[in-house]
């Protein structure tokens, strides 16, 4: 692809539109940028790009700058606004991030999707590669943009690299030589006018696949199954529920790797992080690990030091008994659904935030079963007050603060106090991380404020 001279236009200075700058600007292209925030909401960062040459609009995004652009790349997460579609009617190119660095990168990619756990199995697919030997990259929807990386890329590097749906809703060309899909269920319906559009961006990273490359796909979600039937690479599967091969599944107490032979990989109970989606996730790893030539031990110890990511079921800490959890990541009903699942104690659920299209009802019976009192906050707390039917009490309460307070009050030593909110954070944070700071700042505020009171 010929960047040199071309009008692009990136949507977004977040730090995937920084890295799409410092890119273009290398290959000779004029570059604009156009982003909703104010200039004030920028700070210096403007200043910055304009004295590098980047042209920026900032406020609002002007038609104009769409249509004369012979090509746009959205940062992850920019919706299909009116200036895309207007730009896709004149004939301009529009494509991700991760395709552009496709165009230009060297090495091998492995392509992590799924609606959750796509962060944990991405680090720890990266532990496993980079412990064993490989020069290998963590990119994507995690942290470093995969356009970073193409400068100094090399053909043994192996780029492991989380994707969402809106990475993919706009690729072209991009192929991944070892695929792995983890789940799917209705999620972004704030974003995608539908689940279909959902699962189609997110099936792109298997139907792109050519006969050299590999698929690793969850055996016990019915849709990510049947992509087998569709896709023209070797297909490995991981399950809970039965023996696949080749791949990986659960066998009384034992994962175990199956391929010409089977071969027990770790215990159950040697496996550091709670939540059986968990030992999904580090089927999937592991079957990275294993067809990249990796011995079961080299792939054994990541797994058993591996603690997990802040705010994806996080123990925060035990306040007179009372363990305190942060899945502030858990941002759609199934991630919620899992983390309830999780536990074998009795519950009270921290729920709420801004909605994105979830169907709450699901929530329904892991909270007879497991919860004793839920804890309501946020723009969807009637939505899921509706929802949930007199599932279990419930309570509002108008802050986070108010939430951890109400839910440790609830509790008896020995139960948990669950922040999984089933909800993105927009209307009360900027993000799922700020939103689990939060939490754990409230229940250490809390647990100071009983120590006081106990001297």
């Amino acid at each position: 692809m010929e960047l040199k001279g071309k009008k692009v236009l990136v949507v977004g200075l977040g730090s995937t539109g920084d890295a799409l700058c410092r890119f273009l600007l290398h290959h000779g292209a004029r570059v604009k940028v156009s982003e909703k925030k104010k200039t004030e909401d920028l700070g210096q960062k403007i200043s910055f790009w304009e004295q590098e040459g980047v042209t920026v609009e900032t406020g609002n995004h002007e038609q104009k700058s769409f249509i004369k652009a012979d090509l746009i790349v959205p940062s992850p997460g920019v919706p299909w606004i009116p200036e895309l579609e207007a730009a896709k009617i004149h004939g301009v190119k529009i494509i991700s991030e991760i395709e552009l660095a496709y165009r230009f990168l060297k090495g091998k990619i492995v392509g992590i999707t799924g609606t959750n756990g796509k962060s944990s199995t991405a680090t720890l697919t990266h532990k496993i590669l980079k412990e064993g030997g490989f020069p290998a990259y963590l990119a994507g929807n995690i942290g470093t943009p995969l356009i970073s990386f193409v400068e100094d890329s090399s053909d043994e590097h192996i780029y492991v690299v989380e994707i969402s749906s809106f990475q993919l809703k706009h690729v072209e060309q991009f192929r991944a030589s070892i695929s792995v899909y983890l789940n799917i269920t209705p999620d972004h319906l704030d974003w995608h006018p539908s689940f279909d559009d959902y699962y189609s961006a997110k099936k792109k990273l298997v139907i792109s696949q050519k006969e050299n490359d590999i698929s690793i796909l969850n055996r016990d979600d019915p849709r990510v199954w049947a992509l087998r039937e569709k896709v023209k690479s070797r297909v490995y599967a991981f399950s809970r529920k039965g023996r696949v091969s080749p791949g990986c599944f659960l066998q009384g107490d034992w994962i175990v790797i199956s391929n010409s032979k089977e071969e027990k990989l770790i215990r159950t109970s040697e496996i550091p992080l709670m939540g059986i989606h968990n030992q999904e996730n580090i089927m999937a790893s592991a079957l990275v690990g294993h067809i990249l030539g990796l011995s079961l031990s080299r792939i054994k110890e990541p797994i058993q030091d591996f603690q997990g990511l802040e705010h994806r079921l996080e123990k925060v800490r035990t306040v007179n008994g009372v363990d305190f959890f942060n899945d502030s990541k858990a941002t759609n009903v199934d991630a919620s659904f899992k983390s309830i699942q999780s536990f074998s104690r009795k519950i009270i659920l921290i729920l709420g935030g801004r909605d994105k299209g979830g169907d709450f009802r699901r929530l329904r019976e892991p909270i007879k079963e497991k919860v004793k009192k839920v804890i309501l906050l946020g723009e969807a707390k009637e939505k899921i007050r509706t929802a949930l039917n007199n599932s279990a009490p419930m309570e509002n309460v108008s802050s986070l603060k108010d939430a951890v307070q109400a839910g440790y009050s609830e509790a008896t030593p020995g139960e948990v106090v669950l922040f999984a909110p089933a909800c993105t954070s927009f209307d009360m944070f900027r993000n799922f991380e700020e939103r689990g700071k939060a939490f754990k700042h409230e229940v250490s505020v809390l647990e100071h404020n009983l120590s006081k009171e106990k001297t």
